[in-house]
């Protein structure tokens, strides 16, 4: 298929923050007296933070009288980390590089907060790389709804269906098939399983470097 542009997420797509993520939940959880359920864990990736959030205040009630403060608290503690425990997936720079370089309309469609993305951007220095940033912060439904595949692809002036979306969740490539995009799909395994897969999408690479050399061998966008 000839795409016109490409939307990425960010977290655990980009950049290797899912652990990271989880780290904080659980020290702060924990700190409180609970104890963190990997069963809630997994259900809350991919999904935006502050419907997350939601979920933790109705588990963990001492955690914050609102969902709003208990995501200010998750938020301000990955804000407050050292700048090296984020870090890029492996390939991500060159992939970056390889569609800025053919001036291919690009974004990011996150469900983390807008704040956030800025925050890992800047780390990672892709700002001139990829411009466009939105968060699903800003629409009515979080993933697995198609609503950020589709402002993001409306911002682009892209048809849905002309756009490629790289994801790493099953809530993100729920949201990116909703929209009617094609969607390639790079397994976190540090929340998830190639196997998680097979029964909503059939394009899974194993590496953003797959899909590079992929976008190379076959010409697409070239």
């Amino acid at each position: 298929m000839d795409f016109k542009a490409i939307i990425f997420d960010m977290d655990g797509l980009l950049v290797d923050s899912e652990p990271v993520w989880h780290e904080v939940e659980v020290e702060l959880i924990e700190s409180l007296g609970y104890e963190y359920s990997q069963e809630l864990r997994d259900s809350g990736i991919g999904m935006r933070v502050d419907e997350f959030a939601a979920i933790l205040q109705q588990r963990y009630p001492r955690l914050g009288e609102t969902p709003a403060a208990i995501e200010a608290a998750i938020t301000g503690r990955m804000m407050s980390l050292p700048a090296g425990r984020i870090q890029a997936k492996p390939g991500a720079d060159e992939l970056l590089k390889y569609v800025a370089e053919l001036g291919i309309p690009r974004a990011i469609a996150s469900s983390s907060s807008q704040r956030i993305i800025e925050h890992f951007v800047q780390l990672m220095d892709w700002d001139a790389l990829i411009p466009r940033r939105y968060s699903a912060e800003f629409v009515a439904r979080g993933k697995p709804a198609p609503d950020i595949y589709l402002h993001a692809a409306a911002q682009l002036g892209c048809a849905p269906e002309s756009c490629l979306a790289l994801e790493d969740s099953r809530f993100g490539t729920q949201a990116a098939l909703a929209a009617g995009m094609t969607c390639y799909t790079v397994p976190d395994l540090s929340h998830s399983s190639i196997e998680d897969f097979a029964d909503i999408n059939d394009r899974i690479y194993g590496s953003l470097n797959d899909i590079l050399d992929e976008f190379r061998r076959k010409r697409i966008f070239a």
